[in-house]
């Protein structure tokens, strides 16, 4: 990892966030690729890559609960990071940030229903 003047630089392999631990501030994919895996029985399972303006780890802004997955860098990536003080400046600047947080975040709810529904349907 390389501190930069805005985010930090991740090395291809390098974690980012690691499923278990608490989290307090959320993440903005500046440059490169991250991948989001989550710890099964059969040892991990890809749930997302995060490209460029991709972001992350926004549940922990709203609860402070233990990070749900793993999260790190497919190659060499730059992350920025955000507390809940920043977020909420940037909020009161521009509204619309919060409609478009909330909109990704309910797009996300819809494809793990859906991705439920399916595993249901093929369980039966």
């Amino acid at each position: 990892m390389r501190e930069g003047a805005l985010g930090k630089e991740y090395f291809g392999g390098e974690p980012i966030v690691q499923q278990g631990e608490t989290g307090d501030c959320m993440f903005v994919v500046q440059s490169g690729q991250v991948e989001v895996v989550q710890k099964v029985d059969e040892g991990e399972q890809r749930l997302a890559v995060l490209d460029t303006g991709d972001f992350f780890g926004e549940m922990a802004l709203f609860e402070r609960e233990v990070r749900s997955a793993t999260v790190r860098a497919l190659c060499d990536a730059r992350v920025l990071k955000i507390d809940k003080k920043t977020l909420l400046r940037r909020i009161k600047e521009d509204p619309l940030l919060a409609v478009n947080l909330l909109q990704t975040m309910s797009h996300r709810i819809r494809e793990l229903n859906a991705g439920l529904a399916h595993a249901g349907a093929k369980s039966e």
